[in-house]
């Protein structure tokens, strides 16, 4: 959307160069002439409609893009605009003027002017500057009432007034009252949304036929600091009567012709204040031809009662204003950016954004959040916007890290605000204080409790708090005052504490920064050196744009001299290296002396605390940071419970909601649906740090294999999705440190041959290989080499080998480990017996066909007597012998199984899938039933893409078995093709083939004997599609017809 916004109003001519942000002109201070252009009335700057001796407010319109100083607001029936000829007999002490500025295309000779709203902005606050100077009307209260982008030009203007050291140009902000938007687009820092809406804009200009004005910037981005600018002055100014600015959002209701409603509600709203409909499109709400009509009386009314307060806060300005005491330990943060929301939710909660709630009942909000997203710094601005806002408000700020400093806070507002008694010895400093805030003298206040984490020392459970104690060793949340003049926020890593300390109203959660917000404070911590925009959002990305870790990896990088990618280079390096980066320590602004700096150690005190009071819930954040850190299942967690804890299994639940429920609650794991939990990125590689310190790592490392272990799947085709979702849980905890004992070795065992085979499974053969041979080692070591278990991990490793094309070394190892099976287990053992099918696979896979088919027999009749001739392994070792018959014999018994396989399993299993591919194979060679066969063969290649995925290697023999019928099938009819034009049998084979090998090659590898098999293929289809253009070309001269080109087709049936 940005791009498209600087696509659509960058100039036509190649030639103008629009000016930077950086480049804004200087304006200038004395009002401009009228002048006419374009041969219309145009008036560049501001033009007086009405005057009297006795005004006492200025009110300004400014119009919009392709607007006009008198068109904008006059209605087709009128002959002069309402602001000049309805407004004045409503409003009798107000100076009404227009701002005028060139909103249209082209000056003399159609070359475009180049003026910005910034430069518009500037020449506005100069033009009515010089006007007020002139006639010594600086310290008038101004309203301001815009249409559209007209509105955009006012808040920049006023934004820019607040900025300059000239003092008549802050006169203008400063003595702004109110602002009136009319169809105003407003979206704060959502630059996608307000691109969307400017776009739409535009269009309403297209339709009246005119070209489009080049007023908005090149770098979207000014939209967003327009924005993002005028909040933070609102919120400046929201709360002292005497200097506050009223808004009120006037939105339309009725839809143009062709491009509907141009600025939506939603967007035309600010939240916190006003809006009001009006029942016009959006070109036609700003036009009123009588005083009787509704959006007249609606904007009248909002102006009158603004000019009846203005009078009445300048008389109340006189009254007596009592000292506030500020107690803040902190500077102002000058690098702080973002957060606009949550400040904005912090006034409404604290009843700053509606002056008439002040004083009417307690209200108390808390900040809840992981440590170092920013708490304290949010609460920070808060605090110098309200000591700003509201000059007779006192600022406290308690720290609440222990009773000790709890205690220092109570000792300070009593020294700073000379609460009679306070010098005494005996003074009890936390009830006196409490009390002394509670009365009437103490005036209004916030005080705010920074880092209220524990919920013990607020709230002590029964059995403690019925010990003797002294005031400050007692209830501290009791200590809390509680009176309709002050307001408490709370700063708190435990949203449990938040709850309890805001009296059951549920904390505001202080998340990640967004992109815009972490690639802005990485810029300051920076100093603004020109870093690429991809390596800054590349780096908020990795450290998952936690303020705390983006100031940290700042100043590393600004203390080091290196660049972000060197920083990002050692953060990819290892886990020791990236633990390292995040221990280490920085200076920065609002950081408590007695709170480490370091993101890690922020976290290790909350470690401490949840392992004080909570056991049971560290040991499962302990657990948890050894499994992948996304998607953990609660099954893991409910094992370890039963297992490990020997919890009773009516307990288990209970314990664990407990448990997550804290852990929660400090932000170190969030629930998804289904009952997974995730973990921050950072949180894990802090809390195996800490368990690395404990000594504890092997013991939660024994855990989690046990675990993962344990209910980890075989990996049988119907276990899929369940092996896939734990496979990440897997990797990482055999990536953990290697367990020396022999128990735990074996459990390690246990789950390479489960995995192993789910690899084997998804034709993944070489990560197949790597784990089964990690577990045939352990399994050999310390079980020995005819062991059940090891025997089944070698046959596992034989048959993977196999099919990797590496025969003769499966063959050694499947003819070991089969004798020993037998001389151990039996002959009918399971494991034999399946050993004996493999085999059988190997025989034929080296050309013994009849010592294959009879060892298949044998399988065979052993699995119908003890598993039944419906069970899958005895239809696998069916399907399997029927490959060794011929003609109808093995065409009836296929059709058999696929008949069995279906029922069984399904017609999608890929042992049905298998069977139905051999059936194919079968009926291929009955010229009768060719294409019944090739309709077979589609189907099943289609169904093995979808289910086996493109590059399994059963799907890549499907896609070879096609690729040979249609290459057949266009050898065939190769003298007959010409009758159908649509069908190109031999390109399509061709194309299948040239799939086909690519991808054997990729998976397979290019020695592969199913690779080297295809090649040939795909050379004979190339060669039969030459031969074909050679016949089109002349057919004589090839001398050859299809019946003597049937000669080639020898290797086909070899």
């Amino acid at each position: 959307m940005l791009s498209f916004l600087r696509r659509v109003f960058r100039s036509k001519s190649k030639s103008d160069k629009i000016p930077s942000v950086e480049e804004k002109p200087t304006p200038d201070p004395s009002p401009k002439p009228p002048i006419q252009t374009r041969g219309t009335n145009f008036y560049s700057g501001i033009n007086i409609l009405h005057s009297s001796e006795c005004d006492n407010t200025d009110i300004v319109f400014v119009h919009g893009l392709k607007g006009d100083c008198q068109q904008t607001w006059k209605a087709k029936s009128s002959e002069n605009p309402w602001p000049k000829s309805l407004l004045p007999l409503e409003l009798g002490t107000a100076r009404i003027l227009t701002y005028s500025y060139d909103a249209t295309v082209a000056g003399k000779e159609g070359v475009p002017f180049q003026n910005r709203i910034s430069n518009h902005a500037n020449d506005l606050v100069a033009a009515l500057a010089s006007l007020r100077q002139s006639d010594n009307t600086n310290e008038r209260p101004i309203i301001f009432v815009c249409h559209s982008l007209g509105g955009l030009v006012c808040q920049d203007a006023l934004v820019t007034a607040k900025q300059r050291s000239e003092q008549n140009l802050q006169d203008i902000v400063n003595s702004t009252r109110g602002v009136i938007f009319l169809g105003t687009p407003h979206h704060g820092s959502s630059r996608a949304k307000i691109g969307e809406l400017v776009s739409r804009l535009v269009g309403v200009i297209m339709e009246t036929n005119s070209d489009i004005v080049q007023v908005l910037p090149r770098d979207s981005e000014v939209l967003a600091r327009i924005q993002d600018s005028f909040q933070a002055l609102l919120m400046t100014r929201r709360k002292d009567e005497a200097s506050m600015i009223d808004i009120t959002c006037f939105y339309e209701e009725l839809p143009t012709k062709r491009l509907g409603v141009i600025v939506p509600k939603h967007s035309a709203i600010l939240p916190g204040y006003i809006s009001i409909g009006i029942h016009r499109n959006h070109a036609n709400m700003t036009k009123f031809a009588n005083p009787n009509e509704p959006g007249f009386v609606a904007i009248c009314g909002e102006l009158r009662r603004w000019m009846k307060r203005i009078q009445q806060t300048k008389t109340n300005s006189q009254k007596y204003t009592p000292i506030a005491h500020y107690i803040i330990p902190y500077t102002y943060n000058t690098d702080f950016v973002g957060r606009s929301e949550i400040l904005l939710l912090l006034k409404g909660q604290l009843g700053h954004l509606d002056p008439q709630l002040q004083g009417k009942g307690h209200r108390r909000a808390a900040l809840h959040g992981l440590g170092g997203v920013g708490k304290t710094q949010i609460a920070l601005s808060y605090a110098y916007w309200l000591q700003e806002a509201s000059k007779d408000t006192s600022v406290f700020w308690v720290h609440a890290s222990s009773a000790e400093r709890f205690s220092e806070g109570y000792a300070n507002i009593a020294k700073e605000c000379k609460i009679p008694g306070y010098e005494d010895p005996s003074f009890d400093v936390l009830p006196e204080v409490r009390d002394w805030l509670q009365g009437k003298e103490s005036g209004p206040w916030l005080l705010i409790i920074d880092n209220a984490d524990d919920m013990k020392l607020f709230f002590p459970q029964s059995d403690e708090s019925s010990k003797p104690v002294s005031s400050t060793e007692s209830s501290l949340g009791q200590l809390i005052p509680d009176c309709a003049h002050g307001i408490v926020l709370i700063t708190t890593r435990n949203m449990q504490a938040g709850s309890r300390l805001t009296k059951g109203k549920r904390p505001i959660e202080v998340g990640k920064m967004d992109e815009y917000e972490a690639t802005q404070l990485l810029r300051q911590g920076l100093k603004h050196r020109d870093e690429p925009m991809k390596d800054l959002l590349q780096l908020a990305s990795r450290l998952e744009s936690l303020p705390l870790a983006l100031v940290q990896a700042a100043a590393f990088i600004q203390e080091n001299s290196i660049t972000i990618i060197e920083y990002l280079e050692l953060l990819d390096g290892n886990e020791n290296i990236a633990v390292e980066l995040l221990n280490e320590e920085f200076e920065t602004v609002g950081r408590d002396p007695d709170t480490p700096r370091a993101v890690a150690q922020t976290w290790m005190l909350s470690f401490q605390q949840i392992e004080r009071q909570y056991p049971f819930a560290s040991e499962i954040l302990s657990l948890m940071s050894l499994f992948n850190r996304q998607s953990i299942p609660l099954l893991f967690l409910e094992f370890y419970s039963e297992v490990e804890k020997k919890l009773e299994k009516s307990d288990i639940k209970m314990q664990l909601v407990k448990a997550l429920g804290v852990l929660k609650s400090f932000c170190f794991v969030r629930a998804e649906r289904g009952g997974d939990h995730n973990m921050h990125r950072l949180v894990q590689l802090a809390t195996r740090t800490w368990l690395v310190r404990k000594g504890n790592m092997a013991e939660f490392s024994r855990h989690a294999m046990l675990a993962v272990s344990d209910f980890y799947p075989y990996g049988e085709f119907e276990e899929t999705q369940t092996c896939t979702a734990y496979l990440a849980h897997a990797y990482s905890v055999l990536a953990m440190q290697r367990i020396e004992s022999e128990e735990d070795r074996l459990v390690r065992a246990s789950l390479l041959y489960r995995m192993g085979g789910f690899f084997s499974q998804r034709g993944q053969f070489r990560e197949a290989e790597k784990l089964q041979r990690e577990g045939v080692a352990i399994r050999t070591e310390l079980l020995g080499e005819e062991d059940e278990d090891t025997l089944w991990s070698v046959f596992d490793l034989a048959y993977t080998l196999s099919e990797m094309g590496r025969l003769e070394e499966s063959d050694k190892l499947e003819a070991v480990a089969l004798e020993a099976s037998k001389r151990v287990l039996g002959d009918e053992h399971r494991l034999t017996i399946s050993g004996m099918n493999d085999m059988a696979s190997r025989l034929y896979d080296l050309g013994k066909i009849d010592e294959a088919k009879e060892l298949w027999n044998r399988v065979i009749e052993v699995r119908k007597r003890l598993l039944g001739e419906d069970h899958i392994d005895t239809i696998r070792a069916m399907n399997n012998l029927s490959i060794t018959l011929e003609g109808k014999e093995a065409e009836e018994m296929q059709r058999r199984i696929v008949e069995a396989g279906i029922k069984a399993v399904g017609k999608e299993h890929p042992l049905t899938l298998c069977s139905r591919g051999n059936l194919a194979l079968t009926i291929f060679h009955e010229q009768d039933e060719i294409w019944e066969a090739e309709e077979l063969q589609v189907a099943i290649m289609e169904a093995s893409k979808r289910v086996l995925g493109e590059e399994h290697p059963d799907t890549l023999s499907a896609v070879a078995n096609l690729a040979r019928t249609w290459t057949y099938l266009g050898k065939l009819f190769i003298d007959d093709r010409h009758l159908y034009p649509d069908m190109d049998l031999l390109g399509d084979g061709r194309r299948l083939w040239e799939e086909c090998v690519r991808l054997q090659t990729k998976v397979l590898g290019p020695d592969h004997p199913d690779t080297l098999a295809s090649i040939p293929f795909l050379e004979d289809s190339q060669r039969a599609i030459e031969l074909a253009e050679r016949l089109d070309a002349n057919p004589e001269a090839v001398g050859m017809s299809s019946v003597a080109y049937m000669e080639l087709h020898d290797m086909w049936f070899k």
